[in-house]
């Protein structure tokens, strides 16, 4: 991703993703469908709107380890979006404000991302720098894509919440590592794993390799 004119940003990746795969243009709104997930393919922007949850560290590892049944938990997760955020929010005049919001990098959680996705029906995890084989397969098995954020723009990607409509674990977690209930508009992401063992991480990789190899092997 990067900066076009007038400080707007240009989603589309540049050099090698766009030589690996092209990208359209989806328009999508939770709760998502099985279906919709599966029609995604790596390369697919996506502008998400509707109700998405945050979840970090702490989240996951409680999710994964006291396994809390879907009716303990004050929001609906089937059909959602889990975002690795630990977001930057303020409390005045009895309401949140959501000031900053950028992606956590995702391998952080990656022990206990498949385990989430299998048990609450998570549909779209979003956050940055890919994740692994055991989470490649639960998208695969359970329908669900992860979604490449930008990274580097948390008050960009605060204007696209547009209301904070909730949170679980405030006092236990503490603000960052709550689950917050956000309500987006076009809120801008990047299909890099999807549910056809697609994964362009895997791929910038690969390519990264050969290139150096072949700069390695260049004649001085």
């Amino acid at each position: 991703m990067r900066r076009g004119g007038e400080g707007a940003i240009d989603f589309m990746p540049a050099t090698p993703c766009k030589e690996i795969i092209p990208c359209k243009e989806i328009i999508m709104k939770t709760p998502l469908t099985e279906a919709q997930i599966r029609a995604l393919k790596v390369g697919d922007k996506v502008l998400l709107s509707g109700q998405i949850v945050t979840g970090r560290d702490r989240v996951h590892k409680h999710l994964f380890n006291e396994r809390p049944n879907k009716g303990d938990i004050p929001f609906n997760l089937d059909g959602g979006a889990l975002y690795h955020c630990g977001p930057v929010i303020r409390q005045m005049s009895g309401e949140y404000e959501f000031l900053a919001g950028g992606p956590t990098t995702s391998s952080r959680v990656e022990m206990y991302q498949a385990d989430v996705i299998e048990r609450y029906g998570i549909r779209a995890v979003i956050g940055k720098g890919g994740m692994g084989e055991r989470t490649l397969e639960a998208l695969a098995e359970h329908g669900c894509v992860y979604l490449h954020t930008i990274s580097g723009a948390a008050v960009y990607l605060a204007e696209r919440v547009k209301n904070v409509a909730g949170v679980w674990k405030l006092d236990e977690f503490g603000a960052a590592e709550a689950m917050w209930l956000l309500e987006v508009e076009d809120f801008p992401a990047i299909v890099t794993m999807d549910t056809h063992g697609g994964n362009l991480h895997g791929e910038i990789k690969r390519y990264s390799l050969e290139a150096m190899k072949g700069l390695l092997a260049a004649p001085v």
